[in-house]
Order: structure tokens, then sequence, then C-alpha cells
């Protein structure tokens, strides 16, 4: 059946508006919005009650390659320095010894229960050896839950970082099984080559896009994302033209963008985000419409025993190992451990043996997306109860913080902060003049309810008021605060 462009774009508009509303709906019950994607893609795939057959899979590799693009990207963008520099070295020796460590156990576990050679389980290993903390974040953030021990972060910058190790361990087993002269050795170097251009790059190509960005001064501020989006594209294709790893040349560049000023940095870090949710959902739907469940029955034993292992020894071990070099209670690596999931990337990355023709792809393709589902399912839906469990849920009170002038590209070093009065702070049927504010800061609005409050010296504060307060530097909100007793 030849489908015409309006069938197309009725198919994907129906599609996409029936899973936003399926995760709305369902999100409530904590099923992280990935398997519900995921399962509407399946629901109408060939085998689903929508009878879509698709099986192409270079689009869907190109397709999630792009999506993990702008993923890293605006992931990167939202990482805060001053939030990650304490954890920089825990979050990086996961997102590299640790995926080395799970993708090596994995590897030698199938090789044990399958019929596979050395290098076709660490295939499958280095396929779901990165994690995916997109559902994890959405399920914690819906609920108001924050992480104590900045455990938050830690997992934030090891979700981030981890996708390119695991594309280059992908990438070159899958080279190794198709050279049969090829020797394991050439890996090191070419490893080292990889991040090495991958990381100058995205140093180089950060600090470009923030000049760009504020000398360029378009006239229509609808070209801003056009641009930005060019030079994201362009970092990830030169850097893999020149034998580096894209993907952490993306991140790395995010990262670098995110912590500078630069012109309607606001508006950009939401168009992004929103992209970010656009591409995971047209990702998902698409890796579901790829799928074929009846294919998945033969390897459901082999994919739940893998599972189950990757869960519960291969990812602890990796863990355990990769924080016994910090400090780290049991309670946080227990949590860090559960904190395991495996989204799309895996199955993404699951195509590029497909597509090189590698003997027993399919199988490792099925058995990939069977962990993929049972983690999401198992591990996604009972995060709010571990975290409870060994007691490292709070409150997420963080401030939310603006940097005044950033949109406009001044280099100003005020903050706009949001503060809440709760029923117990001291300030509470004060006047602002009771209170002896430090000189530097300023309560610039209240939000009393809903309705907003110009505050002059006699304003009297009271229970669950939102101040917007401005100051100069951290040290000066820590004295607000205190003063505030929030």
């Amino acid at each position: 059946m030849n489908f015409t462009i309006e069938d197309v774009l009725l198919a994907s508009s129906i599609l996409l508006f029936l899973s936003i509303l399926i995760s709305k709906s369902l999100g409530r019950f904590g099923i992280p919005a990935l398997v519900l994607f995921l399962g509407v893609g399946m629901l109408a795939g060939s085998e689903g009650i929508g009878g879509i057959y698709f099986d192409d899979l270079r689009t869907a590799q190109s397709l999630g390659t792009l999506a993990l693009t702008i993923i890293l990207f605006s992931g990167g963008l939202d990482t805060r320095w001053e939030s990650t520099r304490p954890i920089l070295g825990r979050g990086l020796v996961l997102s590299t010894v640790g995926v080395l460590i799970t993708a090596g156990l994995v590897g030698l576990f199938a090789t044990f229960i399958l019929d596979f050679t050395l290098l076709e389980g660490l295939l499958l290993g280095s396929v779901v050896s990165s994690t995916d903390a997109a559902a994890v974040f959405s399920i914690l953030r819906s609920n108001k839950i924050g992480l104590k021990h900045n455990l938050g972060p830690t997992l934030e910058l090891e979700s981030g970082s981890n996708d390119p190790m695991a594309y280059f361990l992908t990438v070159s087993f899958t080279f190794l099984l198709t050279n049969q002269d090829a020797s394991i050795w050439q890996l090191i170097p070419m490893f080292f080559l990889q991040m090495s251009i991958g990381a100058v790059m995205g140093l180089v190509m950060g600090r470009a896009m923030a000049w760009v960005i504020n000398k360029i001064r378009l006239e229509q501020d609808g070209l801003y994302p056009a641009l930005t989006l060019a030079m994201v594209v362009f970092t990830f294709a030169f850097t893999n033209l020149i034998s580096g790893n894209g993907f952490l040349a993306v991140y790395v560049a995010a990262v670098i963008l995110g912590n500078k000023n630069f012109i309607h940095k606001r508006s950009l870090t939401k168009f992004y985000d929103g992209i970010a949710w656009l591409m995971q959902i047209l990702m998902f739907l698409t890796l579901g419409l790829l799928v074929f469940p009846s294919h998945m029955l033969p390897v459901v034993g082999a994919g739940l025993l893998i599972s189950l292992f990757l869960m519960l020894v291969a990812r602890p071990v990796s863990v355990f190992i990769g924080l016994s070099f910090f400090r780290a209670s049991l309670q946080d690596k227990v949590f860090v451990s559960w904190v395991g999931l495996r989204g799309a990337v895996p199955i993404v990355f699951a195509t590029y043996p497909l597509l090189a023709g590698v003997e027993k792809s399919d199988m490792i393709f099925n058995i990939v997306f069977f962990i993929v589902l049972t983690s999401i399912m198992l591990q996604g839906s009972t995060l709010k109860i571990v975290a409870g469990w060994l007691h490292l849920s709070e409150e997420d009170n963080a401030p939310k913080r603006v940097q005044v002038g950033e949109d406009m590209g001044y280099d100003a070093k005020n903050m706009l902060v949001e503060l809440r009065l709760k029923g117990g702070s001291n300030a509470v049927h004060k006047s602002l003049v009771e209170l002896q504010l430090p000189k530097t800061s300023l309560i610039v609005l209240i939000d009393r309810q809903g309705k907003f409050v110009t505050p002059i010296g006699t304003t009297v504060l009271e229970a669950g008021d939102k101040l917007l307060v401005m100051t100069d530097n951290e040290e000066e909100l820590g004295k607000v605060s205190q003063v505030l007793g929030v």
C-alpha cells in the first residue's frame, strides 16, 4: 500500500496526540512516559491495532541519532556548573569506568547463557551499558521529590555523559565482528583519539556558539533557534567527520554554552527543552513501530535473565566500584544502582549491528528491546518508593534562579531568586523593615496567593508568600535565606 504525505502527517499527528494524552493520564501512577510512548508505537505497528508496517532500520537509526543529539544538547544547557563541580569526578567515573564494567559483565553473562561468542556477548553488553535518566527525573520532579547528598546532579551528569562511551563500545565491537582481521587492541588508541577530539571540539564550539549568538545580532528573534540548531548539527557532524565522538562534543558544547550569558538564553533553553521532548516522543514512537512483538517471544526467557542480571548484579557492581573512590554511603550506592534505567538509546544503538549485517543481530535487537521494557517498568515505577525506603528523598525546595540580563546578553552578576515562606518561618508576620536584609539584597515582588504585592518597608509577610529576591551572589543569598528562615 502506498501512503501519501497527507496519510503520514495524519497518522503522525494522531500518534503524537495520543502519546501525550496517555502519558498525562497514566503518568500520575508512576509509569514512565517512555514506556507509554513505546506502547503506543507498538499498538500502532503491524502487529497492533493500527496495522502500520514499518521496518526501515536506516530511517529509525537516523531519527534516533538526530534525536539523541538534540536531547544531549538540551540536557547540557540545563547543567549548572556550580551544582556539577562538586560531583564531577564521580559522575565521570560512572559514565566511563561504570559503563565499561557494565558492558563487560553483561557480555560475559550473555556468552554464558546464550550461544554467543565473546565478541557477540560484549556487543550486547555495550548496547545496554548506558543509562537514561529522563524518565527518572520526570517522575521525581512531577512528585516534587528531591534527592539528598547531591545524587540528583550525579545522576544527571552520568546520564548525559555515558552515551558517548556506550556508542564507542557499540561501534567498536560491531567493527570487530564485521572485520575478522581487526584486533581488539586497535580500540585503545581509537578510544583516546575519539574522546579527545570530541572534548576539544565541544570546548571550542561551546565558546564559539556563545560568541556567535551575542555578536551576530539577528533582526528576527525567531532565527536564533535555527542558528543554534545549525551549530549543534555542525558540531556533531564535523566532529564525526574528523574521527571524534560527536555525542560527546555536543554535550560538552551545551554545558559550556549553558554556563555563559547569551542573548535569549531563557527562551532558547525552553525551546530546546520542548524540542527534546518532541524528539523523545518521535523516537520512542518510531522504535515502537519498528519492533515486532512476536519476534520477542522466543527471547523472553534469555531477555528476562539478562535484564535481572543487569539490574541486580552488573549495574550495582559497576556503581559500587565506581563510587568506592569517593565519599558515598551505602544508601547512596544502592539508590544509584537502582537508577540504572535503560531507555530508547540502547534500542537505537542496537540498529548499528543490524545495518552492519552482524550475525545474530536480530536476536540482539529483540533482547535489547525486552531489557528496556523490563527496566523502565520495574525500576521506573519504583523510584519514589526506593528513595523513601533508603531515606534519600526530600522536598525539592531548591530556589528558582534567573541571572539578571542574561536574555539580553549582559554579563551581570545579579540574580533573581524565588523563595517561599513556610508557616514556621521567623519572618512571618514581620514587616520588611524589621527583617534587616543585607543592603545589597532587595525583595522586588511578592506573590501572595496569585496576587502580586509591591513590597515597601511596612509590608508584612505572610506564610506561603513567594518572594522574588534580587541579590549579588551566593553568599548574600545565604544571608537572605537565614534572615527569612527558609
